[in-house]
């Protein structure tokens, strides 16, 4: 077992159901290895003002069925700040804290893996509700939210159906098209629109004049916030940036709708998920594999696993190299992608 005495966790980017889960599962585990852990505040952010709070197994009692991050988060890049990873490390050697498990996406994972290169040990653990790391099948928290969005989408049709109207539904999704795809199967959208495919806003127009024209008198699409078109050129409503240089999306629904209105004259509205999808209770599915992940990512510090992270392959959770995950996103296939298709009608 590694020389450990004190851990610390980490929850960086976008909130997201489970992420409680994995918090609880690390405090358990390494708890019973006899070492203390330090709650890291607010992602990366908490590591450049040393601002924790010790855990105990107390303080994670009754947070399993929690949304959001007892931790809070952010979406601090320590690399962007002069001299920030250089803090980073500072601290943890002030704290005390020989290890640290950060929980993300690939921003915060990646700022892992160049930190444990610095000669600070990092372990990760994958998350995303957009599913789009790779090394792993499936992340916690995209379960959860593919269900979120799915309701959603059964609550819009009976709406549209009984005011004869098209509904856009905005999604998740900047550069993955995997919920949008998901949850538009499981709620039988009329049309899905993701950015791994240049869309037919044409085409989709005349599926829905086919629908009214034969009595079927509403249209539910599902569109990425992060859709491309190859007939329709969508600007993001902000062209703000994060710290991490990616633009804040936004607004495709709305422009989306208004140019199917335009085009076929059919009464069309426009719903943005937006942070619904991040919030409320995981299900049982993330609940556990969140416990799974941090349970591991604790194994992986007593086997001086560093710059790895917990892995879903199959039914094991595996290390793998963070590089791996990070090294580039993980896309819904064109064949994936051509199921959802035969339903577009």
């Amino acid at each position: 077992m590694a020389d450990i005495k004190k851990i610390g966790i980490l929850t960086g980017g976008g909130d997201c159901p489970g992420l409680n889960a994995v918090i609880r599962a690390v405090v358990f585990k390494a708890i019973d290895n006899g070492w203390e852990v330090a709650g890291v505040k607010y992602g990366w952010k908490g590591m450049l003002n040393a601002d924790t709070v010790p855990l105990t197994k107390k303080d994670v009692e009754g947070i399993l069925p929690l949304g959001g991050t007892i931790l809070k988060t952010s979406r601090t890049n320590p690399f962007k700040v002069e001299g920030g990873a250089e803090k980073v490390i500072e601290n943890a050697k002030k704290m005390g804290i020989d290890c640290l498990v950060a929980v993300g996406g690939e921003d915060t994972l990646g700022v892992a893996n160049k930190l444990t290169k610095m000669g600070f040990a990092c372990v990760g653990v994958p998350k995303t509700i957009d599913n789009d790391l790779g090394a792993t099948d499936y992340t916690f928290g995209y379960q959860t939210a593919v269900q979120i969005a799915s309701d959603a989408m059964d609550r819009l049709h009976t709406t549209a159906k009984s005011h004869d109207r098209v509904i856009v539904c905005e999604v998740m999704g900047r550069h993955a098209g995997w919920m949008t795809t998901d949850a538009g199967m499981s709620a039988s959208a009329h049309w899905i629109f993701i950015p791994e495919v240049k869309g037919s806003v044409d085409e989709c127009c005349k599926m829905l004049k086919a629908r009214y024209e034969r009595g079927d008198r509403y249209g539910i699409i599902a569109v990425s916030e992060g859709a491309l078109f190859s007939d329709f050129d969508v600007e993001a409503a902000s062209r703000e940036t994060d710290a991490f240089g990616h633009v804040k999306l936004g607004g495709v629904a709305k422009a989306l709708a208004k140019e199917i209105e335009k085009r076929t004259g059919l009464e069309t509205r426009e719903v943005v998920l937006g942070h619904t999808q991040r919030g409320g209770s995981p299900l049982a599915y993330d609940r556990v594999l969140g416990t799974r992940l941090g349970y591991k990512a604790v194994e992986m510090i007593e086997k001086g696993q560093f710059a790895m992270m917990a892995s879903l392959r199959g039914e094991k959770v595996e290390a793998v190299p963070i590089e791996e995950a990070v090294k580039e996103l993980k896309t819904v296939p064109e064949g994936y992608y051509k199921v959802s298709k035969t339903f577009f009608n």
